[in-house]
């Protein structure tokens, strides 16, 4: 078959205008470092890692090789009452790298099962240490914690809701923290908006503290176009949470493995959370894992009763080998390359590049920090969402991807990238935005 000319009609693709998409594909054939290779063999600069998972770049042979060995060693190995060596390896790696305390690992294959296994946890300790009351969980209104139903219900995007109106029961939400008419323009973490944690304590009066199990955010809300954390804003749902004994969940899913500097924003900002979640970078996007790290005090809790099976939870493909080969070479990449270092050192340079738009038609907004960013435009009177995907159409045609959330275009380039890299990207997305004016 000619990959070329294929026909596109039997894929059902996610999270896409399918009828438009397959009127005037993009397609991706290959991938090396910074750059895709398009069906039509231009060089296309990745400023998304892929989708937000790609961060030591493309096309690692360390990765490939690892996965190569694995699959001729040992494809698979159950990990239900078996066991084999490589998930033991990880989890011991993962936790060296972990938030202080956070040393137990529960492996997934994605984001969407990492975030249901968080909540599943994090009701099942409740009821292990007594407090089986403590049911209801609490989002954020514009939070994204995968597709599962406990993900969807815990998350505030209006559109991944609405076709779903059957979600858990006993869900609240926090209002979320984008606040142009204070914030716009800010550099780094926003100075407005710490009080906006305080309306945890509302809801604990409303729901009562012996009733709420956890809540769940993420530290950047990053697939609802880049909303940062005021300053304050996590170390205020810490303290609430603790003096509460409700559990605190970091969805890590897209700021894990050095999108904000260090191996994740917990560390970058200084707030440790009972429970964290990661996939996407974990194996570099080269095979699909995800991991939930839990305290050690709450994983202990499962081990008081009586022997057996403590947590009736799992997946077929948990700690899978393939996967876990796969994680460990990309560890070693991040580790010997210092690429967790690399959002920090080139934090000032990104934010400096990103912040040139401001002025540009339509700019209402820029956002960045370490090696993430956020351009909202002013939606167009045709509706909102029509000129982000003008300029996200315009970019790839242009050589270079970004991601598009309603008006906003998010970046978040391999850790990999230079200097220059960074120039053409902003130059490219600039043109782009001229162009939608």
């Amino acid at each position: 078959m000619n990959r070329k000319n294929h026909n596109l009609d039997d894929f059902w693709m996610p999270f896409t205008a399918n009828r438009q998409f397959k009127a005037r594909p993009r397609l991706l054939e290959s991938a090396e470092g910074m750059y895709f290779t398009a069906s039509d063999g231009r060089q296309i600069l990745d400023g998304t890692a892929g989708l937000w998972c790609c961060n030591a770049g493309h096309g690692r042979r360390e990765i490939s090789e690892a996965v190569s060995r694995q699959v001729a060693r040992l494809d698979f190995a159950p990990t239900f009452q078996m066991g084999h060596p490589l998930p033991f390896e990880l989890a011991e790696r993962l936790a060296e790298i972990a938030p202080e305390g956070l040393n137990k690992l529960f492996f997934t294959n994605s984001g969407s099962e990492s975030a249901d296994t968080a909540l599943k946890i994090a009701l099942a300790y409740q009821r292990a240490i007594g407090q089986g009351t403590r049911t209801r969980l609490i989002g954020r209104e514009l939070g994204y914690h995968g597709v599962g139903f406990g993900g969807l219900s815990v998350g505030g995007m209006v559109n991944n809701r609405r076709a779903f109106p059957l979600q858990l029961p006993g869900v609240d939400h926090l209002p979320h923290t984008l606040d142009i008419p204070r914030n716009a323009f800010s550099r780094g973490l926003p100075e407005f908006g710490v009080e906006k944690a305080d309306e945890l304590e509302r809801l604990v009066t409303l729901h009562g503290a012996e009733n709420i199990a956890a809540v769940i955010v993420e530290p950047m809300a990053g697939s609802a176009g880049v909303i940062l954390p005021p300053k304050g804003y996590l170390q205020r749902l810490r303290e609430i949470t603790a003096k509460h004994g409700i559990l605190l969940i970091f969805d890590e899913v897209i700021t894990g493995f050095g999108r904000v500097g260090e191996a994740f924003a917990a560390q970058r900002w200084g707030v440790t959370p009972d429970i964290l979640t990661c996939a996407k970078g974990l194996t570099n996007g080269a095979i699909p894992m995800g991991a939930v790290f839990v305290d050690e005090r709450i994983h202990d809790a499962f081990m008081q009763g009586p022997d057996g099976i403590e947590f009736f939870h799992g997946y077929t493909y948990s700690g899978h080998p393939v996967a876990c080969a796969a994680a460990l070479a990309t560890l070693d990449i991040y580790q010997r390359d210092g690429l967790f270092r690399q959002a920090i050192d080139l934090e000032s340079y990104w934010s400096d590049a990103l912040h040139s738009l401001k002025g540009l038609p339509n700019v209402i907004d820029i956002r960045a920090v370490g090696l993430v960013g956020g351009v909202q435009l002013a939606p167009s009177d045709k509706g909102i969402g029509k000129r982000g995907y003008q300029v996200f159409e315009d970019c790839f045609w242009n050589d270079l991807m970004v991601r598009v959330t309603g008006d906003t275009l998010a970046m978040s380039p391999p850790l990999i990238v230079e200097k220059v890299q960074i120039d053409s990207m902003v130059g490219k997305l600039a043109d782009a935005i001229r162009k939608a004016a």
